[in-house]
């Protein structure tokens, strides 16, 4: 199956750009790669020198960190598969006498009673493997914050509205006031910029929406219009044609092309709770002109509620009888980009839980605007039950699981228990699809709702921003699919294998479960094997998402807007399901690489695989949003996804040393199992060594995963999300310092550029070229927050955005600023476009037939970007 798919991909990747090499041609110049390869053999060549480190310019941070992490599974598991294989594979397999077959032979538990002595390969090899893993994890994590610092303090990322403004939570009602909260922080560097309160906005949002959706509707609805149109003419079945060719002056031209009642329609819910309308219930009305009456209802509405908010946020200090009254948060903006960090770290109120929750590196796009006005207390309770109802779910979801392995079983069901046998009595063709096509389909239904489930607990929980979700949701979705993927899976294959011997002698516990637990080995070394030779070969041929192309083309591409969002908005990752997804995998293979070598040799080929996938994916692919990047924050979470790993496999490794018994049955492994007991717990070196510059320190006898975790996250926490004082002179418009005394970290950063230049060097020709987009945006935007006297205009901080003139770029709420969407419909031979884009325009409604038009046969064709660049 994976030689046809790499086949299938070397035969259409040169036919369909838009698919496999979309990032040549779709992005801004400046954040464009090279063509992959223009030989159809040689593409394995040209991935091969794929240089990973061009995604930190073109697809963000976030991006390059995922790469990152897969390279450093690489080079964990390269010395692992090697050692393992020459240590383990003789002294599990050869000359044992435990009888075991197959991939079994090869196992921990294959070492027979009279043996065991060769469990002392196994403590000299984990007393090699975990000072390696954790060496890289040190190594790793220190180019994390470095290159994390130098991304927060790079001018083309320091200057924009993101890095300088803070979202703050639970501001008392004394503070909920523009000049009292510049008033507060003016005590930071440069003090605030600009603030945005954030407000009770009542049904300004639900109006927004409504206005979104006419414009859809009146896009959609003039697309079939003129394509009836066009239809009718080339039938010769127009109103025009059937009189003559001679039009009614008097008629509207829409009219003289389109008989009334072939004009769009569509019923109106029935019920005011329904967002859709049902067949037969509803009125029907005629989609332009209740499309129109909409959008000029809803512009009138919002016009007035903008006019009374504007009221609100001009009148000093906080009143009751205002509009649209403050909520509990505000968006700062700050002169200075140190000033939003510091903001950030500072205790800001001396009462509890007030003015606690601060938020650096916001993006507008980002936020949750409706989780921005929770009570602090609401907020923790909200997070206890949300975290309450995940463990539940993780409890409670074998039961649905097991329903779908009873379903699996159907046909052995209905023959024990006479309330099924009416199932037996059906068609051998039902009991076959019940039994062999219902299980899957149910199972991965069942693992799709799981996200979505654990992504709205964590909605649920009042985080603010959507990468904050994702953040949330990927610790979520690892402890599930540890517990019900592994360990479940672990413990009940092995149980069941030993359960025969266990009933019969109940005194070889110890022994049977010594001897079997390992055998679960083969499961995972299954689902290694599917992961990285199906994984890899269906992820670089990607068929389906070729399928959908161009079926959304022909079923969902009905108007110049969904064409373009079909042809150039690229698809992207959601962190939260693809990094525990990756983790995963980690965790069985540290797991079983010592019960069962051959876990390391297939970790290693998925990994290396993995890495190169992901590099072509996020060069040529897909593109990760500016506004979702976190800065690498999913990096930090998966490097103790691996300390989980660590202390499974250790905690495994001491239990199965001391249930082994000899001939005698006796405990024979109590020295490895103490040993292990010393790996997780006691550590020879000092603390203060553990984060140190030499690898060498690391392999000591005693050292423990648990202490250098413990130190690792002491020492690097403070330095995830904060930026250090010793780096601030290095952000947009600051003057630069004179010198700072040698070791400091500006030479660390520059050591790491370094580091980075070897590895290019390394990694031989780039295939990738990329070039920082230097291009300037206005600030018009900000004259809609209230400006602080005195704030410093000189500094010019851009917005992360580069709209147009008529796009919101602060941090107010889009119904709060942003102006009519335009209708983008497409130009025709009939002049039809041309007389409705009049129609609408004399209503006060935005439209625009730029860069599309419809030929002859009504097929649309696009040439440029949405009007005023409002996808």
């Amino acid at each position: 199956m994976q030689p046809l798919q790499i086949l299938i991909f070397t035969v259409l990747r040169p036919r369909f750009r838009a698919i496999y090499e979309p990032r040549t041609y779709v992005p801004d110049e400046g954040k464009r790669v090279e063509p992959f390869s223009k030989s159809m053999l040689l593409w394995p060549l040209a991935l091969f020198k794929l240089d990973y480190q061009d995604i930190k310019r073109t697809n963000g941070i976030d991006a390059y960190f995922f790469v990152r992490f897969l390279r450093m599974m690489v080079i964990i598991f390269l010395p692992a598969w090697l050692l393992s294989w020459a240590l383990f594979l003789p002294l599990y397999g050869a000359g044992t006498t435990n009888g075991k077959t197959g991939l079994d032979r090869f196992t921990f538990g294959n070492v027979s009673p009279s043996q065991q002595a060769r469990y002392a390969g196994t403590i000299i090899f984990m007393f090699f493997f975990t000072p390696w893993i954790l060496y890289n994890i040190k190594k790793e994590m220190r180019h994390f914050i470095t290159t994390r610092q130098r991304h927060l303090v790079d001018p083309e990322h320091s200057k924009t509205a993101q890095a300088n403004t803070v979202l703050v939570t639970g501001v008392p009602r004394k503070f909920l006031d523009e000049a009292v909260l510049a008033q507060l922080f003016s005590h930071l560097p440069g003090g605030a910029k600009a603030i945005w309160l954030n407000r009770d906005l009542k049904d300004m949002p639900d109006v927004y929406e409504r206005r979104l959706k006419a414009c859809n509707k009146l896009e959609s609805a003039e697309k079939a219009l003129l394509q009836t149109a066009t239809k009718l003419h080339l039938k010769g079945k127009s109103p025009t044609q059937a009189a003559g060719g001679k039009p009614d002056p008097n008629l509207p031209l829409a009219e003289q092309l389109v008989p009334r009642d072939q004009r769009p329609t569509h019923r109106l819910p029935p019920f005011k709770f329904l967002p859709f309308g049902l067949p037969f219930m509803g009125e029907k009305v005629d989609s332009i002109d209740w499309a129109k009456k909409e959008i000029v209802e809803t512009n009138r509405i919002l016009e007035e509620s903008r006019a009374k908010l504007k009221e609100d946020i001009d009148r000093p200090g906080v009143g009751d009888d205002e509009h649209y009254p403050p909520l509990n948060s505000a968006f700062i903006l700050f002169n200075q980009q140190i000033a939003a960090h510091l903001a950030a770290q500072s205790l800001t109120h001396n009462e509890p839980y007030r003015m606690a929750d601060k938020f650096t590196e916001v993006a507008p796009e980002d936020v949750i605007w409706h989780n921005l006005g929770l009570n602090p207390y609401e907020k923790r309770v909200r997070t206890a039950i949300s975290y309450a109802i995940t463990a539940a779910l993780i409890i409670f979801w074998a039961i649905p699981v097991a329903f779908v392995g009873i379903v699996s079983n159907v046909y052995g069901l209905c023959t024990q228990y006479k309330w099924l046998a009416w199932i037996c009595k059906l068609p051998s063709v039902v009991v076959g699809l019940l039994q062999g096509i219902l299980p899957p389909v149910l199972l991965a239904v069942l693992m799709a709702l799981l996200p979505i489930i654990l992504r709205l607990l964590a909605h649920f929980e009042g985080i603010p921003r959507r990468s904050g979700l994702e953040l949330s949701l990927m610790t979520r979705y690892f402890i599930f699919q540890v517990i019900h993927s592994f360990l479940i899976v672990t413990l009940s294959g092995g149980i069941i294998q030993a359960l025969p011997g266990l009933l019969n002698n109940p005194a070889s516990v110890p022994t049977l479960l010594a001897s079997n637990l390992p055998q679960a080995s083969t499961f995972f070394l299954t689902y290694i094997t599917l992961q990285g030779l199906t994984g890899a070969a269906g992820g670089i041929l990607q068929i389906v998402p070729l399928i959908l192309y161009y079926v959304k083309l022909i079923i969902l591409g009905s108007t110049p807007r969904s064409i373009y969002k079909i042809k150039f908005v690229l698809r992207n990752v959601a962190w939260g399901t693809t990094f525990p997804s990756v983790t995963l995998i980690v965790v069985i293979a540290l797991v079983y690489t010592p019960l069962q070598p051959i876990t390391a040799g297939l970790a290693f080929a998925t990994f290396a695989l993995f890495y190169k996938l992901w590099t072509y994916l996020f060069l040529y692919v897909l593109d990760q949003p500016a506004s979702g990047d976190t800065g690498g924050l999913f990096f930090p979470k998966a490097i103790n996804h691996i300390f989980v790993g660590l202390y499974i496999q250790q905690v495994c490794l001491a239990a199965l040393f001391f249930l082994s018994r000899n001939q005698n049955r006796k405990a024979s492994a109590v020295p490895e199992g103490a040993l292990m007991i010393v790996l997780i717990v006691f550590t020879y070196v000092p603390f203060r060594d553990l984060v140190f510059r030499s690898w060498v320190t690391l392999i000591v006898p005693g050292l423990f995963s648990a202490a250098f975790h413990f130190v690792l996250n002491q020492s690097y926490g403070p330095l995830l999300h904060s930026l250090p004082l010793t780096l601030a002179h290095k952000s947009y418009g600051m003057p630069r310092e004179r010198s700072l005394p040698s070791g400091e970290p500006e030479d660390d950063m520059a050591q790491e550029n370094a580091d980075a230049d070897a590895d290019e060097a390394a990694g031989g020709k780039k295939r990738a070229v990329a070039i920082h987009d230097t291009r300037g945006g206005g600030t018009d935007g900000f004259d809609k927050a209230r400006r602080i006297e005195g704030a410093d205009d000189d500094n010019d901080i851009r917005p992360m955005r580069e709209p147009s003139k008529n796009m919101p770029t602060d941090f107010n709420h889009p119904a709060t600023v942003e102006p009519q969407r335009p209708i983008w419909i497409p130009r025709d031979e009939f002049g039809l476009a041309e007389a409705e884009a009049k129609a609408m325009m004399a209503e006060g409604i935005d439209v625009s037939m730029k860069d599309a038009e419809m030929n002859e046969k009504g097929k649309i064709n696009i040439d440029g970007r949405p009007p005023n660049d409002m996808i």
